[in-house]
């Protein structure tokens, strides 16, 4: 309610006996709406592509504009119309903590590629390419390398190649230190929840820590109501394209957590080698019998769809999924 508002509902002889505060979800994050909370303010976090707005090409957009359009999304959510916007769930600060070392590696491991690609780039203008910078003993390969013409590297090139090799060297360190740690935690007993469905979900075959981390604390803490709700929020749905009689699918909506939609992805193909006997590969199987290429990339979506629930259930309510081998607890 803006300060105008509020002095013309106390001129009025109103009673106010509610204050309900929104904002767009944006770079802050959900600091503000826990804040509010704490505060005794009930506070709502509004995902900015769930508001309608105008399709035209040129329209006007200011401030006062979009405040007014939050604004009418906002009070027809708190009437209960659908349709209006959607709000995010606000995650505790312990919630949200949980997930930045999944987070931190995934950027380490992004980091540790651009710098790798980085130096044989630099190598192969050399006509240079049986260099491994990953290697332990990389460093000090890299005096010895010598070009077509026999001579070995450029100066300046060789400089800038032992920086990106000290670069390097730290990131492989940190992603160590972040992996050591997180079994260090497994090791011991579960201090909460998470940590004890991080474990269950490590005992199936195929599936890795990472795996099971990022599971866990992108998917399961948020409490989703339904397995719909699930297979939506990892993006692992169809987007159908309608119009008269033309009926067509767009391929993957891509609406909902792209990490977990990569990761699943990545274990769909796993699941196949790893768990042959489980329900869900024979389903896969039977599907997938006129060997075409094209087929099998449409199923895997369905079994990345499907795999997503049933572990979003063996970690909720303990099912193990039919078929599927689990390792010996300890």
């Amino acid at each position: 309610m803006a300060g105008s508002e509020w002095d013309e509902a106390t001129k009025a002889g109103r009673t106010i006996v509610r204050i309900a505060v929104a904002y767009e979800a944006g770079r802050d994050g959900f600091w503000l709406a826990r804040w509010l909370r704490a505060h005794g303010l009930e506070a709502h976090v509004i995902y900015a592509s769930s508001v309608a707005v105008s399709r035209e090409h040129r329209r006007a957009k200011t401030d006062r504009l979009d405040i007014n359009l939050l604004k009418r999304a906002f009070l027809g959510w708190l009437r209960g119309e659908r349709g209006h916007c959607t709000m995010a769930a606000v995650p505790t600060l312990e919630a949200e903590d949980a997930r930045r070392p999944s987070r931190e590696r995934e950027a380490l491991v992004g980091e540790r590629t651009r710098i790798i690609n980085r130096m044989k780039s630099a190598l192969a203008r050399l006509c240079i390419r049986s260099f491994k910078p990953h290697l332990r003993k990389a460093s000090e390969r890299l005096a010895g390398l010598r070009t077509p013409e026999g001579v070995g590297l450029p100066p300046n090139t060789l400089v800038e190649l032992r920086h990106d090799m000290a670069r390097l060297q730290l990131v492989i360190e940190q992603i160590t230190e972040l992996e050591r740690a997180r079994l260090q935690r497994l090791r011991q007993p579960p201090a909460d929840a998470g940590q004890a469905q991080i474990a269950l979900l490590a005992r199936v075959f195929g599936l890795g820590i990472e795996t099971a981390d990022v599971v866990v604390h992108e998917l399961v803490v948020r409490n989703l109501r339904d397995r719909r709700a699930v297979a939506r929020y990892g993006g692992i749905t169809g987007a159908p394209d309608e119009s008269g009689a033309r009926r067509r699918e767009k391929g993957l909506a891509r609406a909902g957590n792209a990490r977990i939609r990569r990761i699943m992805l990545q274990l769909a193909w796993r699941f196949l080698r790893f768990q042959k006997q489980s329900a869900l590969v024979k389903w896969f199987h039977t599907r997938t019998a006129d060997g075409r290429m094209a087929t099998r990339k449409t199923m895997i979506l369905a079994l990345a769809r499907k795999l997503l629930v049933a572990l979003w259930r063996l970690a909720t309510t303990g099912e193990v999924p039919q078929g599927v081998v689990l390792r010996p607890a300890g």
